[in-house]
């Protein structure tokens, strides 16, 4: 397994992951599977994503096929600087339980920690994805909040937890 930061050429296959993370795991995520899929453009929207200033993708390759992804996303305003949130974390399936979720997330930390203004990680996780949430406090990443009711998939809620990892103190 490689773990490398995204570049433009990796858009098309982004945006095939992304289509699965969204029809595996919609509670896991704000957009659904049937809004992407009307976009219009989506390669060259993941491109501009990709190179954008203060947003990092990285990707976890198995061979030359893209297995899963994070990004990390520094906060742009001066009072806000010091924040990075982590977001669109996903690894297909039958690459789950291979520590290369950790791997990713341990990749974005130490990017977070590479860039000085960095001071803490957010992160938003559903309370029913165990895994994940396991994963993050393994990792360092302690609850700060709850938001009930946060997404409606049909006629079902899900609870979001906030996160967050203190990388100054």
């Amino acid at each position: 397994m490689d773990i490398r930061l995204l570049e433009s050429s990796d858009a098309k296959s982004y945006w095939v992951l992304r289509l699965e993370a969204l029809k595996n795991n919609p509670e896991a995520f704000s957009s659904s599977y049937e809004e992407a899929i009307k976009r219009e453009f989506p390669v060259e929207t993941v491109l501009k994503n990709l190179s954008t200033e203060g947003t990092f993708t990285f990707g976890a390759f198995n061979d030359q096929e893209l297995i899963g992804v994070v990004t990390l996303v520094q906060e742009f305003t001066s009072k806000l600087h010091h924040r990075a949130n982590i977001f669109a974390m996903y690894v297909s399936p039958k690459f789950r339980r291979l520590s290369v979720g950790k791997a990713l997330l341990l990749t974005a930390i130490n990017h977070a920690k590479s860039i000085e203004a960095i001071e803490k990680i957010n992160l938003e996780v559903i309370t029913t994805n165990d895994r994940a949430k396991n994963l993050y406090i393994k990792m360092g990443f302690i609850t700060y909040g709850l938001e009930e009711r946060a997404l409606k998939i049909n006629n079902d809620y899900y609870d979001s937890e906030y996160m967050v990892l203190f990388l100054k103190k």
